[in-house]
């Protein structure tokens, strides 16, 4: 059993074929999906997935690419939005210095914001970084720090696992910035790119381990070896798991049954 924990499957080239992507999925042991929203309109598409495909499940958020846009008006939309009981995180939120296709001042208020709305409905975050790790830390850690209590009610279990407060997903960062993240209750996920030769991450990945991982396939982007360059599908976040166990030396069976409890702790699955 799978958690695909991230899939852009709402995006137009799934119109098609969404029932048959769905399926392959199932086939192959991918029981559950979470969609990140980028803006107000995909979060909104993000709850129709819900409610209308059994093991998907929505978060809601506005993506930092969209921050030059994002009024007051949104932002309130999507903490109305994030009661609904498909709803599972606030993401997909962050900081992106690649691109910038926002100011950054108005990236970290976006970031911020959302954030505190996750706080006020006691919900994880699904964060994007990129050329914008060690700020985007700081930011969870100040938040983490002014409110201690975050993720307190409804997280604990029989494992006494600590507290989950969200995952940086598609990581790249180095092992020490992970580490800061696993003690501020974060998880980090990994797509396809650990799959690519030469790949940065692999050698974080042997040094981290299983226990604080989530699998994604970022769909449709960051598709595996061999269907680098094509359309990706929450199917092949198998694949990510096999390419985890060879690194790890453990088996697929382990890296399916540590990361759906990580999955399932983060995001409050039953």
């Amino acid at each position: 059993m799978f958690v695909d924990s991230h899939a852009h499957i709402f995006y137009e080239g799934y119109k098609d074929d969404l029932d048959e992507v769905l399926r392959r999925a199932k086939q192959s042991g991918v029981t559950r999906i979470v969609v990140p929203g980028t803006n107000v309109e995909t979060s909104r598409e993000a709850i129709q997935l819900a409610e209308r495909h059994e093991g998907v499940y929505a978060c809601v958020g506005v993506h930092p690419h969209e921050a030059s846009t994002a009024s007051d008006a949104f932002l309130r939309e999507i903490e109305e939005l994030s009661f609904h009981p498909g709803v599972v995180a606030i993401g997909e939120i962050g900081l992106d210095y690649h691109y910038d296709f926002s100011p950054r001042e108005r990236q970290r208020e976006l970031f911020q914001a959302q954030i505190e709305i996750a706080q006020r409905r006691n919900l994880p975050i699904v964060v994007h970084t990129r050329e914008s790790i060690e700020e985007a830390i700081t930011m969870v850690r100040t938040a983490v720090e002014a409110l201690p209590a975050w993720r307190t009610s409804g997280n604990e279990n029989k494992q006494n696992d600590p507290l989950r407060r969200g995952v940086f997903h598609c990581f790249t960062g180095s092992v020490n910035q992970c580490r800061e993240l696993f003690r501020l209750g974060f998880f980090v996920s990994y797509p396809g790119i650990v799959t690519f030769k030469n790949s940065p991450v692999v050698a974080t990945v042997r040094e981290i381990g299983i226990d604080n991982i989530l699998l994604e396939t970022d769909s449709p982007y960051m598709a595996p070896v061999p269907y680098r360059g094509k359309r990706n599908e929450p199917a092949h976040v198998v694949l990510i798991a096999q390419k985890l166990a060879e690194l790890l030396a453990l088996t697929p069976e382990v890296i399916a049954d540590r990361t759906t409890h990580n999955a399932k702790l983060l995001f409050g699955m039953p």
